[in-house]
């Protein structure tokens, strides 16, 4: 197979189902095999990937240096537009060459039949080109027998979303009220982005994408991705004032101040951690790790690793409940009432989130539970870290083998000197060391809140494979406005949208990128979502009790129907 052959849409799907992770990048069709378990930010965002026209996605995410190792994948070409699958880890089922051509004999089989009245397949959904084996005409045909025959939906090929509500609601007489009743809530959901946002077809998807890249280029050249050392140096004169005022409180017995200038330290220099994950300080990914590794694990007592790993799937699939670490939250939040359904998470290797009976009740006070539990956060994140360090997942291949051992020295030295030098030996009373520990950590409260604040109040609705890059990152999240003199204390989290766009782009130069992005949601009418602190905290805390509400119309629904046998739900 020559780097120059075209590939067809048939071909691709084939060499898919056969375990190859191919991806389309500028044009090429890239197998990854090899470079998947190598990759520094792990394998699932390849997953996320297969199928998929990743150019954007890898724009952004690489260096120019990086996009043109590149090169060295090639198998093929693309002839015009790619119209993306649904990847495997998302649902996408593949067929081999020789299942693709049975299912489309058998199409042209049905279409010889007078089958009008008793199949309900319609000429339009049957492929002219059966030896390209479109997906489209199987999966419309498939979805209209079932609904014919009120079958259950199985695992669809290919099917977004979108398809998937609307063969619910078509089919719902079928299922049960819990079932009918999550999928309309998903569904209305849907619906409204939809009325709110351009329109999903392949011109309209194609352009924006064709915008976003031309001022992807004018940021690359009006040097955006520049490093202003000057920043980072009186980053480094502000944490290096908040240890030196931690440590000689402590010395003078100080304990509770001590401690709150501990929780400031561990705030303020997180910030230059999640700009080492993002290869934003020098571009380089052994020295921005090592930074990385530095501030995060030997500093503060958490994995870069975990984050890293997190962090690039949550870029990709944002606020996907299924898909999105970030979001998955229950027992104790919920975000979308696609949760009510006992989710299974791709990232968590297919650990299901039950919807039980504590979650049911958790849900309903998340509003209220929100700040106690962003408060006491970080004890979670310690628990995270060392999951992820002491799981397989931990593991990279490659250069990159380093990480884990060394993350390991850097937390164990972290809990060695804070929770043994400092709380044990330093503090003199177990009152004192109670204190010392819970103020610290609550004082990083608000770094926690400013984490979930730009997406929990943002859309979680899926709208398919179709939707570009940029609408995508757009619709799902949101910037804070605050005056320049207060960056420093959001640490450029407040350009969320601007980030997920550029999240190489270092954070000083963030303010200067907005204008450019409101340009482009201006020029592409796509919303640009922007609040204040204050009705950014309304919009979560809004978000929160719109779920509650839902959870609690769901039980009182499902108690309707123990009692009576109806549902309830009209």
């Amino acid at each position: 197979m020559g780097v120059d052959q075209v590939l067809s849409r048939g071909e691709v799907e084939s060499l898919i189902a056969a375990g190859n992770t191919l991806v389309v990048f500028q044009g090429d069709v890239l197998r990854l095999n090899t470079w998947a378990d190598k990759h520094p930010g792990g394998s699932l965002v390849f997953q996320h990937m297969i199928g998929r026209d990743a150019t954007d996605e890898m724009n952004i995410s690489h260096s120019i240096r990086t996009i043109k190792t590149m090169r060295a994948y090639r198998i093929g070409k693309i002839s015009g537009q790619w119209e993306n699958f649904t990847p495997p880890i998302q649902g996408g089922v593949f067929r081999s060459q020789e299942e693709q051509d049975a299912a489309a004999a058998g199409l042209a089989a049905l279409h010889k039949l007078d089958s009008a009245s008793t199949t309900g397949y319609d000429s339009a959904y049957v492929s002219e080109d059966s030896s390209d084996s479109s997906v489209e005409g199987v999966e419309d045909a498939q979805m209209r027998q079932r609904l014919l025959n009120g079958s259950p939906k199985p695992q669809s090929v290919g099917f977004s979303s979108i398809e998937d509500a609307a063969f619910t609601k078509a089919a719902q007489d079928g299922l049960s009220s819990k079932e009918t009743y999550i999928a309309n809530s998903i569904q209305h959901n849907i619906d409204a982005d939809l009325d709110k946002y351009p329109s999903l077809d392949a011109a309209t998807q194609r352009d924006i994408a064709v915008k976003f890249q031309a001022l992807h280029e004018r940021v690359r050249n009006e040097g955006y991705y520049d490093l202003r050392p000057i920043e980072y140096g009186k980053e480094m004169l502000r944490y290096t004032a908040l240890f030196i005022v931690f440590v000689t409180l402590l010395n003078k017995g100080w304990y509770f101040f001590s401690a709150c200038f501990l929780g400031l330290f561990w705030h303020q220099i997180m910030f230059t951690a999640h700009d080492a994950g993002h290869r934003g300080i020098t571009a380089d990914i052994t020295k921005d790790t090592m930074i990385g590794i530095f501030i995060a694990d030997f500093c503060c007592g958490l994995s870069i690793g975990w984050w890293k790993s997190s962090h690039n799937v949550h870029h990709l699939v944002t606020n996907s409940p299924e898909h999105d670490p970030d979001i998955q939250n229950v027992p104790l939040f919920a975000t979308s009432p696609s949760f009510f359904d006992s989710i299974t998470s791709t990232y968590y290797g297919g650990f299901v989130f039950p919807w039980d009976a504590f979650a049911g009740v958790a849900v309903l006070f998340q509003k209220y539970t929100y700040y106690p539990i962003m408060a006491v956060a970080r004890f979670n994140l310690y628990i995270l870290s060392w999951g992820y360090l002491l799981s397989p997942r931990s593991r990279t291949k490659g250069k990159m083998w380093w990480t884990r051992p060394t993350e390991v020295v850097g937390i164990s030295v972290y809990f060695f000197m804070f929770f043994y030098v400092c709380l044990w030996r330093s503090i003199p009373t177990w009152t004192s060391r109670a204190i010392f520990l819970l103020t610290s950590h609550l004082i990083t409260m608000p770094l926690h809140v400013q984490i979930t604040l730009s997406h929990w109040g943002t859309s979680t609705a899926d709208l398919g494979p179709a939707e570009s890059f940029a609408q995508r990152q757009l619709r799902t999240t949101m910037d804070v406005a605050c005056p320049q003199w207060l960056d420093f204390i959001h640490g450029g989290l407040q350009f969320q949208a601007v980030h997920h766009l550029f999240p190489r782009v270092p954070r000083h130069n963030l303010r200067k990128l907005q204008a450019l992005v409101r340009d482009f949601c201006k020029e592409t009418e796509i919303e640009y979502l922007i609040h204040d602190f204050v009705a950014g905290n309304g919009k979560v805390l809004g978000k929160l009790q719109e779920v509650a509400d839902q959870a609690r119309i769901l039980a009182a629904c499902q108690a309707h129907m123990a009692a009576t046998g109806e549902s309830g739900l009209h």
